[in-house]
């Protein structure tokens, strides 16, 4: 190894050693994505909700799942007495709609039967909100936090700020629903928690997912509110939409690499001196590939001295004979046209096909049928036979 490179692999080695040493040394700023996963500590994920979700359903079956709502509850539709084997209320809670077209259909055939269907998101399914004739609103204030309630006047007020949204329910006399919680950012009563009878059961619809995070549970009283909430909940099971499946979990090698800002960036500077090195040195050191002079093709020249041999030998039927197999090759493959028989249909596809005279494809099947049938020929037969083949392929 030589001295240069050496003093390249040093810089790279203390390079990325200054990185990782900044990177550790700073404070990890606050990952403050919503989630609304129950794996997840940060401010806003459920880990808190998912740990103490026993204590506030006591005594109600929770059963988390992470396929689409109707691959779980179509599972369990009994089609003969067209009612579910599941029984209890449908939990989802996310930032913004990820329910599908064909979940929420079968979100409604669920509380039609008798269920409870308990959403908390900022946006909801276009096909649920028009089946329930309900309209949503999102109005912006210039206030930054939001005072919400269950009822209105005597109820405690909870006051919000990280992770809220502005969206509210609007028209919704309706669809029949009663206005369970309100939210209140410009002086006016808006309701943020509806209650939707459909069928036999009832939809529990509420804007502020936000109340149900890490950070608001563990801050001050908002815990209260999150089970107010919930305690809406009729007793039964609990059929939880965690959105998670474990076979997303990547099991890259690099996994913990890539989820560290400083490694991740050593590790690609790294990679990339790597590549301009071998880059380079690959370059200088690469010696000349010799230029390999490709074979000649001889086919035309071996079919000239066969042919020579044939006529020197005066072996006339013999080249006759591989005229006639040559031009039937090129017929059939040319014109997809069946050479087995010589008759007068084959004639009329042949002149139908390539255009040519009838009389003369007429006088080269004559001449062809007459050379397949005698075993004596002349050069004079060579040249007669050659001309009116050719005279067909020109």
């Amino acid at each position: 190894m030589n001295r240069k490179l050496t003093i390249y692999i040093v810089l790279l080695a203390v390079l990325i050693g200054i990185i990782i040493f900044i990177d550790a040394s700073r404070p990890k700023p606050v990952n403050w994505t919503p989630t609304y996963n129950t794996k997840d500590k940060i401010p806003l994920g459920l880990y808190v909700l998912d740990q103490e979700a026993p204590a506030l359903f006591k005594g109600q079956p929770i059963k988390k799942f992470g396929i689409t709502p109707y691959e779980y509850f179509d599972a369990l539709y009994d089609y003969k007495t067209k009612k579910y084997k599941a029984k209890g209320t449908f939990l989802a809670i996310s930032e913004e709609n990820n329910i599908d077209k064909e979940s929420a259909k079968e979100l409604l055939y669920f509380a039609e039967r008798g269920n409870t269907v308990f959403l908390s998101m900022k946006d909801f399914p276009g096909i649920l909100l028009d089946t329930l004739q309900v309209k949503i609103s999102g109005n912006y204030f210039m206030k930054d936090s939001i005072r919400m309630s269950l009822g209105r006047e005597q109820a405690k007020k909870y006051w919000f700020n990280e992770g809220i949204g502005f969206t509210c329910f609007d028209s919704i006399e309706k669809s029949g629903a009663t206005a369970l919680g309100y939210q209140d950012a410009s002086d006016k009563d808006q309701p943020n928690f509806i209650r939707v009878p459909f069928g036999e059961g009832q939809f529990l619809l509420h804007t502020q997912p936000a109340a149900f995070s890490n950070f608001h549970l563990l801050k001050n009283d908002h815990y209260q509110y999150a089970e107010s909430v919930l305690s809406y909940f009729p007793q039964g099971n609990i059929y939880w939409h965690s959105g998670q499946r474990d076979e997303n979990i990547s099991s890259s090698p690099f996994r913990y690499i890539n989820s560290q800002p400083g490694l991740k960036w050593a590790f690609r500077i790294g990679l990339i001196a790597i590549v301009i090195f071998i880059f380079f040195n690959a370059k200088r050191k690469q010696r000349i590939i010799p230029e390999i002079t490709p074979l000649k093709n001889t086919t035309v020249d071996f079919t000239k001295t066969i042919g020579n041999l044939y006529y020197q030998e005066g072996n006339h039927h013999t080249i006759i004979e591989k005229k006639i197999i040559y031009f039937l090759e090129h017929i059939r493959n040319e014109y997809m046209i069946d050479t087995y028989t010589l008759d007068e249909k084959f004639i009329e596809k042949l002149h139908l096909k390539s255009g040519k005279s009838f009389e003369d494809i007429q006088k080269t099947v004559g001449l062809i049928k007459k050379h397949r049938h005698q075993f004596q020929s002349t050069e004079a037969d060579v040249i007669e036979i050659n001309k009116a083949i050719e005279k067909l392929r020109l």
